[in-house]
């Protein structure tokens, strides 16, 4: 992420140079129309809203952040609690400096192309090669340095694509392959981890070959989040909110939040939305030298679906919404259909009773909203001779009402810094 940062600082403070300075930047934008940036339009069909980027966007970074296996395993590496918390800090600060370079980058690029947009005349076939266009001419006369962006810019692309193939190939080799063949020697554990990262590298692949089909590498990028985030993101929520929905709820509303949101992204893939939706702002080709290129024009589709006004039209940052959504309304339904699930049967570790957000003034509603799971009859001792709180986590008990001294006697755990070790003798593996 640093890297890519510098290699964006570099671009800007040049591009600025180019186009004389920041101040004349936000001039031609902002008589571009490119500095319209609060939206409170409703409608759920504009791409980008206050109301979209607000609500849409929470549930696709809940997504990535929340039940995402790669962010997950990440947090759950670091020492204590308090250092997963300071990861995400630092992360979220690295996220909106990347952002904020990339609009000023956009800003820079409009200024500089402002009376000859090389998309619009052709020069580019694609508007995701306007930054490598733009740096190969703001650097067209330091050789080497165009070579360094892409070298900045890929290295934060492979360390993020690294690590969630890892992620991918150990939760499949943990989750499925070990409970088929729990017997396997650690020689050929490691070799079909590797072959699970060579299969999952071949697939990423050829996700970003179908990724550069869906338009712009942003919108793609959230697109694919929100269609598999929102469904499990939804799978969470019933898990941890609702203890009455049952497994068949569970498994039926997941399935039910992936068929929607993948209906939805297909469909707007197939049928974009109208200009009256998207409001594409005008670009200028009137200085530009014409050159002899061939353009194709798309194939017009003569008729198009009801739904491909409403529906398909939505905008691609409410697909996670609409897969979480759908997951959590299905489940609870089908759960009530086939049989609620007993709340006293439930570890009230696994629950976290959010009603006592809104129910704190009655006891009775409170307890009411709980569905049967005992979280104030369980004791201390009741966990620790259950070896729930040791099996789950002791800063999952800490949250549920554990003391502090009580998970002091707990072996292995470190109550100033709210960390434990395993005090069992790790056995040597090939991984």
């Amino acid at each position: 992420m640093v890297v890519m940062i510098v290699g964006f600082l570099t671009v800007l403070i040049q591009g600025s140079n180019h186009v004389g300075g920041f101040n004349n930047v936000l001039e031609k934008a902002g008589n571009g129309s490119r500095l319209h940036i609060v939206d409170f339009d409703v409608d759920p069909l504009r791409r980008h809203t206050f109301w979209t980027i607000t609500i849409g966007g929470t549930f696709t970074w809940l997504g990535v952040y929340g039940v995402n296996q790669s962010t997950i395993q990440r947090c759950i590496s670091c020492k204590t609690e308090k250092h997963a918390k300071l990861a995400l800090y630092f992360n979220l600060l690295g996220l909106w400096i990347i952002v904020a370079c990339a609009v000023f980058s956009g800003l820079i690029m409009y200024s500089h192309f402002k009376d000859c947009d090389p998309w619009t005349s052709g020069v580019i076939s694609a508007p995701d090669q306007l930054m490598p266009y733009f740096v190969m001419e703001i650097f067209a006369t330091m050789p080497g340095l165009p070579g360094l962006f892409v070298a900045c810019a890929f290295s934060g692309t492979l360390s993020t694509v690294a690590a969630s193939i890892n992620a991918l190939a150990t939760v499949t080799f943990e989750d499925f392959v070990k409970s088929c063949f729990p017997h396997l020697s650690d020689k050929l554990s490691t070799w079909i981890s590797k072959g699970l990262c060579i299969l999952f590298g071949i697939m990423c692949t050829s996700m970003a070959v179908v990724a550069s089909l869906m338009g712009s590498v942003v919108q793609a990028a959230l697109s694919i989040h929100g269609m598999c985030g929102g469904p499990m993101l939804g799978l969470f929520t019933l898990g941890l909110v609702f203890p009455f929905v049952n497994w068949k709820g569970a498994l039926g509303g997941l399935l039910t939040g992936i068929t929607l949101s993948f209906w939805v992204a297909i469909g707007s893939f197939i049928y974009p939305a109208p200009e009256s939706k998207t409001l594409p702002l005008p670009l200028s080709t009137e200085h530009c030298v014409e050159l002899n290129i061939t353009t194709t024009v798309a194939p017009q589709i003569s008729s198009r679906p009801v739904l491909a006004d409403t529906w398909y039209s939505l905008s691609y940052l409410y697909f996670s919404a609409v897969g979480c959504l759908g997951c959590i309304a299905a489940g609870i339904i089908i759960s009530f259909l086939t049989g609620k699930q007993r709340g006293k049967d439930i570890d009230p570790l696994l629950i976290r009773p959010v009603c006592n957000l809104f129910c704190f003034w009655s006891k009775k509603y409170k307890t009411l909203c709980w569905c049967g799971v005992q979280h104030d009859r369980e004791t201390e001792q009741d966990y620790l001779d259950s070896g729930s709180a040791w099996k789950q986590g002791v800063e999952s008990g800490l949250q549920n009402g554990l003391k502090q001294d009580t998970l002091a006697q707990i072996p292995g755990y470190n109550p100033k810094e709210k960390s434990y070790s395993n005090s069992v003798p790790e056995k040597t593996t090939y991984f």
